[in-house]
């Protein structure tokens, strides 16, 4: 049984975290899988969206410590290099949360467009617990998400917070009853496949280049790098006047 699933439907792929009986705890092979799939949904211009999620109780506990016990010491970095060229994909990307999010799992959910949330779901890094220090990202984006004192308050207690609170401080964008988010997953697929592909990529790709630049670089950098109207502008204001 493979650790990652991948089913595509409707220009929608979903990446689904499949080891139930372990909390689907995240290994050296469910990431090789992930940057497998990564390498064709880049290309794949018949998927419009990438959806990530977990079978079973919950998104993630976390990394599995004893597959992390045993790996190699000089592939450290080909963890935070994963999830960076699935951050880097030019399609929107959704993780679904429901029931546990830790640490390695919250570093995977930070590295998509957005996070929304069961209301069952709780989120933590636990880094501090165990002693260890962030390699997956944490440091960089969890801060870029809520802000440096909400991100902090979260680093040094190890705290888990519900998803009400994840809601609150900006770690997540909505927050569903468990029994109706299968439901509002789709519904929210089906609003981003609505628009245009060609628009959601150049966003992605002017966010990634001007993150951090002062806003007269960036403002100058949209304008100098404009990727254009898309190959269907045409088609899309004519089917509005129709209806209108």
């Amino acid at each position: 049984m493979k650790s990652l699933l991948r089913q595509d439907h409707n220009g929608v792929a979903t990446l689904t975290l499949n080891r139930p009986d372990k909390l689907n705890s995240l290994t050296t092979y469910m990431f090789n899988l992930l940057r497998q799939h990564i390498e064709n949904i880049k290309n794949n211009t018949s998927i419009k969206c990438v959806l990530i999620r977990g079978n079973g109780k919950c998104f993630s506990a976390g990394r599995d410590l004893e597959d992390a016990a045993n790996e190699d010491p000089n592939a450290i970095g080909w963890y935070s290099e994963t999830l960076r060229m699935m951050e880097l994909l030019p399609q929107p990307i959704i993780a679904a949360v429901h029931g546990h999010c830790y640490t390695g799992a919250l570093e995977l959910a930070l590295a998509a467009d957005f996070i929304i949330a069961s209301d069952t779901a709780r989120f933590g890094d636990t880094h501090a617990k165990w002693a260890l220090t962030p390699l997956w990202g944490m440091s960089q984006r969890l801060p870029r998400r809520i802000g440096a004192a909400s991100a902090k308050r979260l680093m040094f207690t190890a705290n888990m917070i519900k998803s009400d609170e994840a809601l609150r401080i900006g770690l997540v964008e909505a927050v569903y009853a468990q029994d109706e988010f299968d439901t509002a997953i789709k519904a929210l697929t089906d609003q981003i496949l609505t628009n245009s592909s060609h628009t959601q990529k150049a966003y992605k790709e002017l966010l990634h280049a001007t993150d951090g630049m002062p806003l007269d670089y960036g403002l100058a950098y949209e304008v100098d790098n404009n990727a254009g109207t898309g190959p269907d502008m045409l088609d899309r204001i004519n089917s509005f006047k129709k209806k209108s």
